[in-house]
């Protein structure tokens, strides 16, 4: 008896949790029959969206192949200068209110402009700013606004306008027709908090200016007084658009400076202006061997052969001699770099002389540079003979040379020579008779 006392409390607590375990079971189907709706009614409301989405996108898909055509038909009537029917086609796309419409405004204004409704063109003009701020013709639309506004006899205002491009737009135009007015605003572009861009572009205007005024105050810029980081430019510019005051300009500012970089930057002037009498002065009698070797080097590019082939017959200066090398290379004075090569004693500035041969093309210089290395005793000049040879590309020379040779360690520099230059037919096939041999 005692023993199915002690059990019955154990049967009691198994039979409890199996009821207990019955009816999470239960709750947990009834669960996943909810969850199996659910995921149900979601299948159905997706399948519902997604053919909205559909047929919205088929919709969308409709209207913009109507845009594109009735687009395309506004730029058709633009090819063919029917600009009533380009504005109202146009204004139909911009009504549209899609992809187009920034797009249509401009053409819009455009084409009423064409048609002579300036007054309606600026009207269009507004609104595309209005209803699309951040579209990419807005730009062009300032331009075009521009344009209509000079048409009309209305004088533009620099100062009103936001885009630097427009703004030296204006100004070029006041330029032509009201100096007086244009030269006290450009000297504030200078003056104020704009862009390096901007006034780099008002001082270039500047300069072209036949106002006395606007001389003056690139004269100023020029010789430091004011805007010192414009300087360097406004010597540029008074190279550009030369003359006897621009001349005079820069002769005082190179010989009251110091600094050798605005004396570097008067020297490029007078090379661009053609001023070869302040260059050749400078070149002569600058006591700086670093600007007497700027000056030098602008004598090149102007051509100046017979007077740097006079400086080479005065300065003794081994390193002016290079430049002037170099310059005589760039102004075309190959005649007198190969007679160098032949007659100077100095080791150094013949073998300057013939690597700069090398430089000048087959053509024109290949023959001496073959007769230099069979004529000349030094090992380093007939080195560089060869050097000049392979930059010429001259495999013919180099194999004849090479054949003819019977200094063993010669003939080793010009057989390395014709191997770098592997894509040539006639070196190839030389190296392939050694190969053979």
């Amino acid at each position: 008896m005692a023993a199915v006392l002690a059990t019955a409390p154990g049967l009691r607590a198994q039979a409890l949790a199996q009821s207990g375990a019955a009816a999470r079971a239960e709750a947990d189907a009834q669960r996943a029959v909810e969850r199996a709706e659910r995921a149900e009614d979601k299948a159905e409301r997706d399948q519902e969206r997604a053919a909205r989405e559909r047929e919205k996108g088929d919709r969308a898909e409709e209207r913009a192949e109507r845009e594109e055509g009735i687009y395309d038909r506004g730029t058709e009537a633009l090819d063919e200068e029917r600009w009533d029917r380009a504005v109202e086609a146009f204004d139909e796309v911009a009504r549209m209110g899609q992809r187009r419409a920034d797009a249509a405004l401009y053409w819009k204004a455009y084409a009423q402009r064409k048609a002579g409704r300036a007054a309606d063109a600026l009207a269009t003009l507004a609104e595309l700013r209005k209803t699309a701020p951040a579209s990419k013709y807005l730009k062009e639309a300032d331009g075009l606004e521009q344009e209509i506004r000079q048409a009309s006899g209305q004088r533009p205002a620099p100062e009103r306008e936001s885009d630097e491009d427009l703004k030296l737009i204006a100004l070029n135009s006041l330029m032509s027709s009201d100096a007086d007015q244009a030269v006290p605003m450009l000297e504030k572009f200078l003056s104020g908090g704009s862009s390096r861009r901007l006034r780099d572009r008002a001082l270039f205007v500047l300069t072209q200016s036949g106002s006395p005024r606007g001389r003056a105050v690139v004269a100023d810029i020029a010789r430091g007084k004011s805007h010192p980081d414009l300087q360097r430019q406004a010597l540029k510019y008074l190279g550009l658009f030369g003359g006897e005051e621009s001349r005079r300009i820069l002769s005082d500012v190179y010989s009251s400076t110091e600094d050798p970089e605005i004396k570097k930057a008067v020297l490029q002037a007078y090379m661009t202006s053609g001023n070869k009498e302040g260059v050749l002065a400078a070149a002569r009698g600058e006591k700086s061997p670093e600007m007497r070797r700027a000056a030098i080097r602008q004598l090149g590019p102007m051509g100046a052969t017979s007077e740097l082939w006079e400086l080479y017959r005065t300065d003794p200066s081994t390193e002016a001699r290079k430049e002037i090398i170099q310059a005589l290379f760039i102004g075309g004075g190959g005649d007198r770099i190969a007679e160098l090569a032949k007659s100077e004693t100095d080791p150094e500035l013949r073998r300057t002389a013939v690597r700069t041969l090398g430089l000048m093309g087959a053509d024109r210089t290949g023959a001496a540079l073959v007769s230099l290395y069979q004529s000349d005793r030094d090992p380093e000049v007939r080195r560089e003979a060869l050097r000049g040879l392979f930059i010429q590309n001259n495999a013919h020379a180099l194999v004849q040379l090479g054949r003819a040779e019977k200094d063993p360690a010669m003939r080793r520099e010009i057989v390395n020579q014709l191997s770098i230059m592997g894509g040539n037919k006639e070196a190839r096939e030389y190296l392939m008779e050694i190969l053979n041999k």
